[in-house]
């Protein structure tokens, strides 16, 4: 269908691409982002809010604090700790990474169960013989 001038009637595609632009802007921009988007949350929300992340900072906290104390440091940024997890003694040999001023463990790692820590420390002797044959 076309657009009939004298009856005044848009097409369903007429119609649609002129009030798209309103409903859906193809590019956003800072101009439809409104400063005021925390006015509709009301006080009792904000403090919500406010006792959850001061909640998030204490136990982040107290985690940095227990782990801290029990971590042996390998080099700038590798360390051991011992910790529990699901009820298992676990030794972590770690990379720790900084996130604003406090490190944070990083995905390269290993975490040892105990039994397994036995056998790497069975096995020290030979991987000192072995790294002696290497360095000559």
């Amino acid at each position: 269908m076309q657009c009939n001038v004298a009856s005044g009637k848009l097409t369903l595609k007429d119609q649609t691409a002129s009030i798209s632009p309103l409903i859906m802007p193809k590019h956003k921009s800072k101009a439809y982002v409104s400063d005021s988007d925390d006015s509709d949350i009301s006080d009792d929300e904000k403090a919500a809010k406010k006792r959850k992340l001061e909640k998030k900072k204490k136990q982040q906290a107290k985690r940095e604090e227990d782990e801290g104390s029990d971590m042996i440091q390998l080099s700038n940024k590798r360390f051991i700790s011992v910790r529990e997890f699901k009820g298992k003694c676990l030794i972590d040999i770690r990379e720790y990474y900084d996130a604003d001023g406090e490190l944070k463990p990083g995905r390269k790692g290993i975490s040892l169960s105990k039994d397994q820590w036995q056998k790497l420390k069975a096995a020290m002797e030979d991987i000192d013989e072995k790294i002696q044959a290497i360095e000559g």
